[in-house]
This record gives structure tokens, sequence and C-alpha cells, in this order.
């Protein structure tokens, strides 16, 4: 059989030109089609502490400001319910702004400066940790405040270096610890904060993080 007859063959069994069914097919060029958003609109409400609603009302344009311009979300501050509630609208252009948003309100709740906290819309690889001084130790009376003296420091010192050596930003409310920064960044942080809660001497710590900067500049 030559190819002639094969050819022939494949005309049969395809229907059609087999040197056209052999070539490149050829398709539409594709759109983007804008999603209605006004149809399937999301929503989040972000619970707020009591202790941080005064703060919020000070501080509301400059969380109302990022949210709206930059992000295109709707929000509003529900003072009945003692929530920032906040949703898609149709001008929501990216798919991650809702969550970025919820992060955002989430974190200055928790204690974080509004500054620290724009860092979560900024950037995508960011995250928040929280644990309790019961998840590494049980720790009661005076010994649970000498040991949120070791993560404090005099005059916030040990906090201070901990952030700089992990470049993190924590925030010790009570007998609750919470963390910002990249995952790499937060284990670090989060190993010298158990080692102060166990016990350790902040001497120690300074040591180990002086060790683990050295190696970071190394790295960069």
């Amino acid at each position: 059989m030559d190819q002639k007859d094969e050819e022939e063959i494949l005309d049969a069994v395809m229907g059609g030109d087999y040197e056209a069914a052999a070539s490149k097919p050829q398709f539409d060029v594709l759109r983007r089609v804008a999603s209605d958003a006004s149809k399937n609109k999301e929503f989040r409400s972000v619970p707020i502490p009591p202790h941080r609603l005064t703060p919020l009302k000070k501080e509301w344009l400059k969380i109302y400001t990022p949210l709206v311009e930059h992000l295109h979300l709707q929000v509003r501050m529900n003072i009945k319910r003692k929530t920032v509630e906040i949703r898609t609208c149709k001008e929501t252009i990216d798919t991650g702004a809702l969550q970025k948003g919820a992060d955002f309100v989430r974190a200055f709740s928790l204690g974080f400066d509004i500054a620290d906290a724009m860092a979560l819309i900024r950037l995508d690889d960011l995250f928040m940790e929280t644990f309790e001084t019961k998840d590494v130790r049980t720790l009661h009376g005076d010994n649970l405040s000498r040991a949120i003296g070791r993560i404090v420091g005099k005059d916030g010192r040990t906090r201070h270096a901990i952030e700089n050596a992990s470049r993190t930003r924590i925030v010790v409310a009570d007998c609750k610890i919470h963390i910002l920064g990249g995952f790499a960044n937060i284990r670090i942080a989060r190993d010298a904060v158990c080692s102060l809660i166990l016990g350790a001497s902040p001497g120690k710590v300074y040591t180990k993080l002086r060790t683990i900067a050295s190696r970071q500049k190394e790295r960069f």
C-alpha cells in the first residue's frame, strides 16, 4: 500500500481532506468575560473585640480607604453587632480581594498597627498565627506573669529583638500571642517565644537569634 492509498483511506475514515485534518487547528482568540459580580456577591463579617472598638472608630478612615480604593470592596461598621462587614461589588476585580480585606481588618482587631496590617493587602506571602501560652506550657499566677514578662522584656526590648531578627510583628495580648509575617519567619519567632515560655533566659534567646540573623544575611 503506497502513500496515496493511505491518504484515500484516511479521507474516507475522517470524512475530509487528510492534509487539512493534519494541519494545526485554528482557535478563536479568547476574550475576557467580565464576571457578573453583582449577582454573586460574597460577604464577610469580621468580629471586633470590645477593647478594639474605640481604636476602630478613631482609625476608621485609614481602614476604610484601602478597602474601598485599592481592593474595590464595600465595607461598613456595624456597631450593634460589633463587626466590620465587607462584601464584593461589580467594581471588584481581584478574586482574592475579599480574603485580603478580611485578613487586614482581622489583623487590626488583634492589635497590629494599620501600617503592619496593610502589608497583608500589598503582599501575598504573609500570614498570621495565633497561639496561647497554655499550648506550650500550662502556667498559672506568678509563673504566667513571669513568662509574659520574659516575652515582652523591659520596655518591650525582647519583643522588638525577636521582631527585628525574624522580620515579623508580634502582639502579646494577655495569654495570646499573635505573629504576622512570612511562613519561615513566623517559625523563627514562634520558636523564640516558646523558648521564653518554657523558661529560657532572654540572653540565650538573643544568642540564637543573632546566629539566625547572621545566617539570613549570608543567604541574601
